[in-house]
């Protein structure tokens, strides 16, 4: 383990991100929330459909 090759690693990562603008950040920040629900409602479904078959339910 290299720990000054991979301090120098991790500087110039830090350097090169930037803040986003607040444009970018509500971009990602609905994309994310809509992969959320997205998720959700898939289980919920699975969910659905399993307790409404006979015998295979909760």
């Amino acid at each position: 383990m290299d720990v000054p090759y991979d301090l120098n690693s991790y500087v110039r990562v830090l350097k090169l991100a930037s803040t986003p603008s607040p444009d970018e950040f509500l971009q990602v920040s609905k994309i994310a929330g809509a992969g959320i629900l997205l998720v959700g409602f898939i289980g919920f479904l699975m969910f659905a459909i399993m307790s409404l078959l006979p015998g295979v339910g909760v």
